[in-house]
Order: structure tokens, then sequence, then C-alpha cells
């Protein structure tokens, strides 16, 4: 028909759901659950996968409650007093629920404020650090974002190493512990196994280690500085960074108020409350000679398996004013170029009372009183006086002050004048290098040697002729020890520091009055007499006068080496010696230092503290019969030389006089 027309759109396959049309579009509801489940089903497969790749080599969680550490080691002094402790210190778990409330919160309020309401991570925490990372270019460490209970994951199955795959396994460890355990549990199981420095595991070694008391008794401001540590417990030691410590516990405080663990009235009275650090951390008191002993521990018993006990020699009393001395006395004449000292204190059996290895532990733990070995200048010459005294030479046997050449050798006089005929005795006290050297000749330097060695020096000694004036390379330990038979009446003391060793259960495993070494004479008669004589006169006047400390018998031996890069004060009393020496770690020059200046000054400092606690006696073998007072025309002989050295000075006492180096 003509006027038919041709089917609409809507009829047939052509019309909109029909069965040739397009489908009718989703609602947002439709399309809302669509792609929700779309990204649920991916999601799903990424969490199958991440799980599949990264538990393949998780480690064994059968061993959570297992606690692996090294053994601790409490070293005690003398009399009992604790020293340090080496090694790792754990203490039995503590309940949360004996912990005062703001313990626990501090860590919170600090570490992971939404610890309550996470599922063992926090996604926005992880996004921020991986936008970090991201636009850092890796540089520096990854930023974890890690909750408490990752933490606790690394602490207790994972290495520190900050990799992407060591983060993916801590958070799959972290789901686990959230599913295994209440929040409570978790945290407690945290604040008993973190690691606070200083050796401590968990809070209760921490709390002990710190600040000498349980847990339970923690202030605020304490419970502060210790959550401030887990951001680094070297980098906030309340011990080696105090200032960077009390910043850091200042932030715990204003969190703490900001979760309403604290009020802002506590928080006010926890700073102004001191937090004091327990002495024995705070002062780092003695670490020199505990690294010395610590050494020496695992050579006597071997690598420990079970936690020690070692009773030292050291007296911690004396141990304190030998560190304020050494303290005080490089500051004093650091204009000088003073920059480091040693200290050493021997009894007359070889016990080591005193140990000092540098100014600063915690700036430079190199140990000068028995690692390094410095000339020893003229405090080596009693060495060479005590072999001619043994070869039949006394104190009164007269010589001649006046040039000299020994091969190719020719020593010179500090001065470069020369005092003409002198008695030993004189040349001693002066500190004369050209009758040293003569003298050392005549009896032979080999004998020199043997006689050092005999006394307790352990160093090579070369055998030319500058080795009668110190050129021999020695620690502080074997002068302190060499000297020692000058102070107890002849006899070798080998200088040691650790009497005992026990385990925590009392079963001895070393004791020194066993397996120490024999005494034995080292020094007889008339040499020793002859030897205290005329070292009291070094100090009483002579070079070493400044180290005199009224009251007491004292005897020693100044030395000073080449363009003055080493001073040195050897002095002992009845039964009691100690060695000081001073320098520079690069072995420079400083400003004509001697060993009558700075290290008699710190001599002196100790001792005027040491000995009232001391309560020794007079030297020991000063008084045999052979060695009596010069007869009258010798006497006349000193009395002149005196006159021509010291003047009219006298009667104040003369300035220390400077030992010539051993090298011009």
């Amino acid at each position: 028909m003509a006027n038919a027309q041709p089917p609409s759109r809507g009829e047939g396959g052509g019309q909109p759901g029909g069965p040739g049309g397009p489908r009718p579009g989703r609602s947002p509801l439709q399309a809302a659950i669509y792609w929700t489940l779309v990204a649920g089903v991916w999601a799903l497969i990424f969490v199958v996968a991440f799980f599949a790749v990264f538990s393949v080599d998780l480690p064994d969680t059968s061993k959570l409650y297992d606690v692996k550490r090294q053994p601790s080691i409490s070293y005690l002094d003398r009399s009992g007093g604790l020293v340090a402790v080496r090694g790792s210190q754990y203490a039995p778990p503590v309940d949360l629920d004996r912990l005062p409330p703001y313990v626990p919160k501090a860590f919170v309020a600090i570490e992971d404020r939404w610890f309550y309401w996470h599922f063992g991570f926090n996604p926005w925490g992880i996004a921020r650090s991986q936008l970090y990372d991201w636009t850092h270019h890796g540089a520096g460490p990854l930023r974890g974002g890690s909750t408490i209970t990752q933490q606790l994951a690394r602490n207790l199955f994972l290495t520190p190493n900050q990799t992407y795959r060591r983060k993916a396994q801590e958070l799959i460890l972290a789901i686990w512990l959230e599913a295994k355990f209440s929040k409570k549990q978790i945290l407690e199981l945290y604040l008993n196994r973190v690691y606070f420095g200083a050796g401590a595991y968990g809070i209760e070694a921490a709390s002990q280690r710190y600040f000498g008391k349980p847990a339970a008794q923690l202030t605020v401001g304490e419970a502060a500085l210790l959550a401030g540590l887990m951001k680094g417990p070297s980098r906030y030691s309340p011990v080696a960074a105090t200032d960077r410590a009390e910043r850091r516990a200042t932030i715990v405080l204003d969190e703490m108020v900001r979760i309403h663990a604290i009020t802002p009235e506590q928080r006010d009275q926890a700073i102004k409350t001191p937090v004091v650090v327990n002495p024995v951390l705070a002062n780092q008191r003695a670490q020199y000679f505990t690294d010395w002993v610590d050494d020496q521990v695992r050579r006597l018993v071997g690598q420990p398996t079970e936690d020690l006990v070692v009773e030292t020699t050291l007296d911690l009393p004396l141990q304190a004013s030998a560190e304020q001395a050494v303290q005080t006395g490089v500051a004093a004449a650091q204009n000088l170029g003073v920059k480091q000292a040693a200290l050493i204190s021997l009894d007359g059996e070889g016990r080591v009372r005193a140990y000092v290895g540098g100014v600063n532990y915690l700036q430079s733990q190199f140990d000068r009183a028995t690692s390094a070995r410095r000339q020893a200048g003229s405090s080596f010459k009693p060495f060479v006086y005590l072999t001619a005294m043994e070869a039949g030479r006394t104190p009164d046997t007269p010589v001649v002050d006046e040039p000299i050449t020994i091969g190719n050798w020719t020593p010179r006089n500090y001065t470069g004048q020369y005092l003409g005929p002198i008695t030993l005795e004189i040349a001693l006290k002066e500190s004369i290098n050209t009758v040293a050297a003569r003298l050392a000749s005549e009896v032979g330097t080999s004998n020199v040697a043997a006689t050092a060695r005999r006394l307790g020096i352990t160093s090579p000694i070369q055998l030319d002729p500058s080795m009668a004036l110190g050129a021999v390379e020695v620690s502080p330990l074997e002068m302190a020890q060499a000297y020692a038979p000058f102070s107890n009446g002849g006899v070798f003391a080998k200088g040691y520091g650790i009497e005992r060793i026990r385990t925590a259960s009392g079963r001895v495993l070393y004791d020194h009055s066993v397996a120490g070494d024999a005494r034995r004479t080292v020094i007889g008669q008339p040499a020793l007499a002859y030897m205290i004589r005329m070292m009291r006169q070094v100090i009483a006047s002579g070079t070493g006068t400044r180290a005199a400390v009224k009251g007491y018998d004292l005897a020693g031996k100044t030395g000073t080496t080449s363009d003055y890069r080493d001073a040195w004060f050897i002095g002992y009393t009845g039964g009691f010696v100690t060695a000081v020496w001073v320098g520079k770690d690069d072995n420079t020059p400083m400003k004509k230092v001697t060993g009558g200046g700075a290290p008699a000054g710190i001599w002196h400092a100790y001792m005027a503290q040491a000995l009232p606690r001391l309560k020794t006696g007079p030297i020991p073998g000063a008084d045999a019969p052979e060695a009596d007072q010069p007869p009258d025309a010798i006497g006349q002989i000193i009395n002149g030389v005196n006159d021509l050295l010291h003047g009219d000075h006298e009667a104040e006492g003369p300035a220390p006089s400077p030992d010539e180096a051993p090298h011009d």
C-alpha cells in the first residue's frame, strides 16, 4: 500500500530492550555494588598473592616466648660496689597491671596513638611513610610507619634490615599477633621484650639499669624518658645525650597530655622534677678499666654461657678522684697543647686500684693506659741508675756533668749548661742527661734493658745509647708495675685487675690467689735503699717538686720526650705507685710541657685525695744500714750544687726543671 509506513524503531528487534537492542544502563547503586565486588575480588587476589609471596620464609612463631641473649657480666669493685654491667640484661616479665597506668600510656602516646583501634597496622601511617620514601627518592632508611604490634613482630621474629620484603613480613606477623593475642597481651609483650639501650631488654631491666628501681616505681618523668628511647636508644640515651633525651621526654609528655594519659599539671610537675640516672651509668666511671678486664674474662674462662660476676681490684672512690684529676689537669693545660692523659695506680701487690685510659670515654674509647706505647723519656732513668747501684755505685759516687759523645750520638742537657763535678744523687734529682748516657754506656745498655724487664717492662727495648734517656716505647701500666718494686721493698708486682670470677650462683671459675704469679724479690739491698733515697730527692728538691704532698713519704721521677711529645710522672709511697702520662694521640709536640708540669700536677691532685684513704706508711727498704747519709765532703758538694742550681729560689722550692729529650 502506497500509504504504508515503515515499522517504527520500537517494533521488532529495533526497540531498546528488545532482542537486538542495547542493554539498559545501571543505576548508581547498581554500579557501586558492581565495582565494589570487582575491587573486592582483586583485593582478595592481591591479599592471597601477598601472603603467598611473603609468607614463604616467615620465621618460626612457635618460639614466641623463648629468650635468647648473651649472658651478662657484672663487675664489682674491691668493696663489692657495682662498677659496670656488660652484655644483655633481661629481668622477669612485668605484669601490665602492676605498672602505674601512665607507664604503658607513655609508649602508646609516642609510638602508636591508634594502638587500641587498628588491627595490627595503620594504613594512614603506612601511606604517609610511603609518600615520604617516594618523595625523598629512597635517601636514607625506609620509613615504616610501624605500629607497636609491628615493632613487636620485628623484635620477636625479624631482623632490623630496612627492606620492603622485611616490612611486608612484619605486616603479616603483626596481623597474626593481633588475631592471636589481646591488645593488653601485645602491649605487655612489647614492654617486656623491647630494647632500651645500655644492654637492657624489657622495661624492668631498663628501669633497674637506668634508675636503680623496679618498673612499678617509675615516675611520670622516668616513664616519658624510657618511652623516648624507642626512637633510638643510643641517640636519645640519658647517659650519652642528656639534653637530647630531655627534649624527647618533653615531647612524650606533651603527647601524653594530648591523649589524656596525664593532665597538663602532671606534665608540668614532671618537667620540673629532675630525673636522676643511675650513677654507675651516668658517670660512665671506670669504662676503660672495664674494657680492659672484659677482654681478660673471655681469655680466662672462655665465652660465658651464663651470667657472671667479676670481683675486681678497683677502688671506686680512688677511681673517682683519678678521673677528676685527669679531667681537671688536662683542661687546665689545654692552652699548652695537652689533649689526652692516662693514669694508673697499683698497690704493692700489683692490684690495679685506679685506671684512667683517657679524658672522656664517650668521646674516645681508645685506652691509653695499656694500648698506647709512648716514649718514656727520663722516667726510664731509674732503671739505668738501679743497674749502676747494683754494679757497686752509690748515690754519693762523684761524676762530672760535661759534654760527651757516644759513637755518633752527643746528648745535651735541657739547659745547654753543664754543672761539672756532682754526685749521682744530684744527677738523677736534676735529670742530667750526660751523666745518664755515660752511666748506661759504662754498665751496658743490655744490662739496663735486663733490669727494666726484670722489674716489669714487657715492651721491646732497643739497645742504642739513646735508650738511657728513654727512647723506649712503653705503656703507663708497664711503668707503674716496673716502679712498684721501688715502693714495696723490692718485690715484683705484676699489675692485675681481676681477683675472682664466679657464676651468679656462686661457682668460682677463676681465683687470682690460686692462679697468680709467685712473689719474688727483684731489687736487693743496698741498691733499693739507694734508689729510694735518690728518688725522694726528685720530689723534695728536684724536677718533681710540684708532685709533693705535705706529710707523706714520697719518691718518683719525671720524664719528657723529644720535642715535648710526651710527659710523665711516676711516683710512689709505701706500697702504692701511680703513673701519669700526658700528650696527644697524634704524637705531635705540646708547648714545652714537661714531666714536672702537667703530669706532676695531675699526680699531686689525685694523690692528695688518695693518700688519706690509703693510710700508707713509709716506703719500705729505705733505711738499710748501707744507705747512710753522705760524708761531710760529699755533702758540701751537694750543697754547693744546690746553691748553683736554685739560688735564692730554694726557700720557695725550685720550679720544675724539664728533662732533656732522648733525641735532639
